[in-house]
């Protein structure tokens, strides 16, 4: 079992319904479609690296992360990020803020809200 949540690139929803309709356009349109691999957009690179310097996604020592590595789950403007479920509180938390620090959109695809 895992806790999931979608960061990316862009303007700031103005509720959770915009946000919901945004994310399933971007999860559609990068994280569905293995038609065409596009790299992680910059901003998302560099927010996935900071991430994992805090909660590594080493596959021999696998604590935090469902689906490692999390380099792999970021394709344009977006990241979908798997935890699991022991650390998902304290984990969601950090990825949420550092999401903030770095000018991103944090959303929790399973609640269908935004994370402040």
């Amino acid at each position: 079992m895992s806790y999931d949540l979608a960061v990316w690139d862009g303007d700031r929803p103005l509720n959770d319904d915009q946000a919901g309709s945004t994310y399933d356009e971007l999860y559609g349109r990068y994280l569905e479609s293995d038609e065409v691999v596009v790299p992680p957009a910059p901003r998302i690179a560099a927010y996935v690296e900071a991430l994992v310097a805090r909660y590594p996604d080493d596959i021999d020592r696998i604590v935090v992360w469902a689906s490692p590595p999390v380099m792999e789950e970021a394709s344009g403007p977006i990241v979908y990020l798997l935890m699991r479920c022991g650390k998902a509180e304290e984990v969601s938390e950090y990825a949420a803020s550092l999401a903030r620090e770095h000018g991103l959109i944090c959303f929790d695809p399973q609640g269908e809200r935004l994370r402040p």
